[in-house]
């Protein structure tokens, strides 16, 4: 039974994980190579594949973004790609690299971005209630086998519930860490 609160605790991680890392494609000041590597190109014909897939990425300073392609040959696929994705940062090209010039946040800008981290925040969070959703699920059939006992399923309900609130603060905790980073001038 501990193996069912364990296994949940491990999904419960999962969302996390993945809050981080949606929560670390906000723009937070300076240029950051993770602001564009996961945009998407169609490159070879159509294939849809990820900027860091097909590029180095560097920041060499806080206000400029260098793609440098392995393949010179998309680079306009690149190009395109950065524009479609409409992160409000015009692609430019020059040689055999791209350079984006990002412009500091204003604080509008800044302001948006927090409402941004608070969308992620609820994101995380369905994401949280459905994995505790699951994990009631679990326990209902739990409560139909023989052998277990009521207060087993009772002091199971009651650890889902207090690994759940943990993850929430950890989810609050990690959007308040953004937001004040994204304040920060």
């Amino acid at each position: 039974m501990d193996k069912l609160i364990e296994g949940i605790g491990s999904k419960m991680d999962k969302v996390l994980a993945v809050v981080a890392e949606d929560m670390a494609t906000i723009r937070v000041g300076g240029a950051n190579p993770k602001m564009v590597e996961s945009v998407e190109i169609s490159a070879y014909g159509g294939q849809r594949m990820r900027l860091m897939e097909v590029a180095s990425i560097s920041a060499p300073d806080p206000n400029q973004i260098v793609i440098s392609p392995w393949d010179k040959s998309v680079i306009k696929d690149i190009e395109k790609g950065i524009i479609e994705a409409n992160l409000g940062f015009m692609p430019n090209v020059s040689g055999e690299v791209i350079r984006i010039v990002v412009p500091p946040l204003t604080e509008e800008r800044r302001r948006d971005f927090v409402k941004l981290v608070g969308q992620k925040l609820e994101s995380g969070r369905v994401m949280l209630r459905g994995v505790r959703q699951e994990g009631r699920e679990e326990i209902e059939k739990l409560e139909e086998e023989a052998g277990v006992s009521e207060d087993d399923v009772k002091r199971l309900y009651e650890e889902l519930d207090k690994l759940t609130g943990e993850y929430n603060d950890r989810l609050e905790q990690m959007a308040q860490e953004k937001e004040a980073e994204v304040m920060r001038v």
